[in-house]
């Protein structure tokens, strides 16, 4: 097993050592050599607040591979400042675990400009500079996110919406401004240890809508990145169940442009965004015949994957078609999304550990 905690004295070593050499390295070529390594070392990673629900899963996701070095601070050092950022200025990659304040905090405290920062908070996920880490959001968002230094990991709703929605809107079928109704229900653990708690205990009640002061933080990054420039009405809800999620879009046909009003277009529309797709697949039109007795989209049929799977319903007759993404919150909504956006920064194949 390749990962393992170093001292803060051979870390604060290495970031000068990184450091020095790149004074001595022309700037024109900093970025090939600090991607390119002839010697084959491993690329040392950072999670801050790797003790939470997602750092725990993308350290998971990283142990055991003979390209990546894990470096960790542990017991009190995790609460140091100037550990902390001795940490991330020695890391190749930093993936930020933390709530929105700490992850700011964080950001400030890296002022090595070739430390990649992965950031899995909602913090810089629209915010100017940020590359947003939905490699499939079209053609070009891979390299976006591969030549970034810094990437805002996207929310696990968000990754579903957005998935359905924006291939929609760019290929005209869905015009910008139009405003969408946005159900989901995710497991308990998308709330943190706090909330799985609650619900460990027997105690919680089967199934919570929330969210209703239409407030929800995923907005932004919805409106944004749909490309819709309109936040839609957001439903979130929590399921006894502990990972996995389906995120659900239904749309009338006379909200669309003409030439996307039936099954097979919208089908076919996202099929050929998603086509070669590493984790994205699109399931066959209206397809049934596999759900749970006959009936039921299972929510954690893809736990502790990277998928994302959609799904197209529709009713010509009626008018109507109800999109539905379906993945795992802490695979594809966060941790596996993190370690595919760091795959693709450090120039590592993007699937490695997924």
């Amino acid at each position: 097993m390749s990962a393992f905690a170093l001292s803060a004295s051979s870390v604060l070593g290495a970031s000068r050592a990184r450091l020095e050499s790149r004074r001595r390295t022309p700037t024109s070529t900093r970025s090939r050599v600090n991607r390119v390594d002839a010697s084959g070392a491993k690329k040392k990673v950072f999670i801050d607040g790797e003790a939470g629900t997602t750092g725990l899963q993308v350290r998971d996701r990283l142990a055991g591979r003979d390209d990546i070095e894990i470096i960790s601070l542990t017991g009190d050092d995790r609460k140091d400042p100037a550990k902390r950022a001795e940490f991330l200025n020695a890391a190749d990659a930093a993936i930020l675990c933390l709530p929105d304040d700490a992850a700011i905090e964080a950001v400030a405290m890296c002022t090595d400009p070739d430390t990649v920062i992965i950031d899995a908070s909602t913090a810089h996920r629209v915010a100017e500079g940020w590359a947003y880490g939905f490699p499939e959001l079209n053609s070009e968002q891979k390299k976006k996110v591969a030549s970034s230094k810094r990437i805002a990991n996207p929310g696990c709703y968000p990754t579903g919406m957005i998935a359905l929605t924006r291939p929609l809107v760019d290929a005209g079928y869905l015009p910008e401004g139009t405003g969408l109704v946005v159900h989901a229900v995710s497991g308990y653990s998308g709330g943190g240890k706090q909330l799985m708690a609650i619900y460990q205990s027997g105690e919680a009640e089967p199934w919570g809508a929330y969210g209703f002061n239409l407030k929800h933080k995923h907005l932004p990054e919805m409106a944004e990145y749909s490309a819709l420039g309109r936040k839609p009405i957001f439903c979130p809800s929590v399921g006894s169940f502990e990972q996995g999620m389906v995120v659900s879009v239904p749309i009338h046909y006379d909200q669309l442009h003409e030439t996307g009003r039936s099954g097979e277009a919208i089908q076919k529309c996202l099929e050929e965004r998603y086509a070669g797709s590493k984790f994205v697949s699109v399931r066959p039109l209206n397809k049934t015949d596999d759900l749970e007795r006959g009936a039921f989209l299972r929510p954690d049929s893809l736990n502790d994957t990277n998928k994302l799977e959609l799904s197209v319903f529709a009713s010509d007759e009626q008018g109507q078609v109800w999109l539905c993404a379906r993945l795992d919150n802490l695979g594809k909504g966060a941790s596996g999304a993190a370690v595919q956006n760091m795959n693709l920064a450090l120039g590592l194949p993007e699937d490695s550990g997924l």
